[in-house]
Order: C-alpha cells, then sequence, then structure tokens
C-alpha cells in the first residue's frame, strides 16, 4: 500500500513543519534534562548540579531528587522523541500517514492532533 498519496503537498508540508518543530523542541528539553549517551544515542536523566566529595549532604539530596523527577521524564520525552524521529524517517520514505496494523490511511484531522501517530483511531487503543 502506498501512502502519503491521501496528503497533499501543502498538508504534507504542514505536517512536516510540525514534527521538525517538535522535534527541535524535544531535543532542547532533553538537553536540559538529561544527556545523550553517545555510543546507543539513548537520552538519561541527569541533574544539573555537580558531584563530587566536596558536594554538601543537602546538595546530594536535591539531586537525587532531581535526579527521581528527570529519568521518568526524560523516558517520555526520549520515547516521543523517537516516535517524531520515525515520522519524518516515514515521510522520507513515502509511507507515512499508514496504520501499521491495519495498513488502513490515516486519516489528516488525526494526524494533524498527533503528527506522530502511526496507527488509526480503531488500532491505537
Amino acid at each position: 500500500m502506498s501512502g502519503m498519496k491521501h496528503l497533499n503537498t501543502e498538508e504534507l508540508n504542514e505536517l512536516r513543519a510540525m514534527l521538525d518543530a517538535e522535534l527541535a523542541s524535544l531535543e532542547e528539553e532533553l538537553a536540559s534534562h538529561g544527556k545523550s549517551a553517545p555510543e546507543s544515542g539513548d537520552w538519561q536523566g541527569t541533574t544539573g548540579g555537580l558531584t563530587g566529595e566536596e558536594a554538601d549532604p543537602n546538595d546530594a539530596a536535591d539531586q537525587m531528587e532531581e535526579l527521581a523527577t528527570n529519568v521518568p521524564l526524560v523516558e517520555e520525552l526520549e520515547k516521543r522523541y523517537k516516535e517524531v524521529a520515525s515520522a519524518l524517517q516515514d515521510m522520507d520514505h513515502g509511507v507515512y500517514g499508514i496504520c501499521e496494523d491495519c495498513e488502513d490511511l490515516i486519516p489528516i484531522d488525526r494526524l494533524r492532533a498527533n503528527p506522530a501517530a502511526r496507527k488509526c483511531v480503531l488500532h491505537s487503543k
């Protein structure tokens, strides 16, 4: 089944712009809450503070708390980042906008609401 035929160039450009903008803001978010592991390309939650012998115990506790908040946040951000990057790849390969379960075309309204959608409404449950 060939995708993207149900989307005209204008719609595709609009969706690509939305995906590009989201990808950029996710990169920013990820950079402020985590760091990229070069070998895997994955992100890890980190704290902004310094670690070391001289760290004040209170600072260390604050850092642990920050890490506890940032790790799940980074996992969520990273998951979304991969979805968005994957949607952009699909566009490049001409298979964007097709449900990965049933291969039905995903309607433009759904894609506007979530440009990284990979499934039709029926299969997204």
